[in-house]
């Protein structure tokens, strides 16, 4: 059975300017671990989350988060995000 594992308001979430970045864990039944991550901005009615999924799996729900986290981070130095 799949067992999900949201990580929110641990070290792991970060927030860069208006966005927070929390990963998401999730292991497979194989063991292993997918990675997710949501990207929140404004509060509200006026949020907005944006949620992506990775394809590499990864031995440990760590590995998963910290993964999920560098992907962020590099979108949102794109220098135009997309809309």
């Amino acid at each position: 059975m799949a067992h999900f594992c949201l990580i929110h308001s641990t070290p792991l979430a970060r927030t860069v300017g208006r966005f927070v970045l929390s990963p998401i864990t999730r292991q497979t039944d194989s063991g292993e671990f997918a990675a997710s991550l949501s990207i929140r901005s404004g509060r509200g009615a006026t949020s907005h989350d944006r949620v992506f999924r990775f394809i590499p799996l990864f031995a440990t729900a760590q590995a998963a988060a910290n993964y999920a986290i560098d992907q962020g981070l590099g979108y949102l130095r794109q220098p135009a995000l997309p809309a």
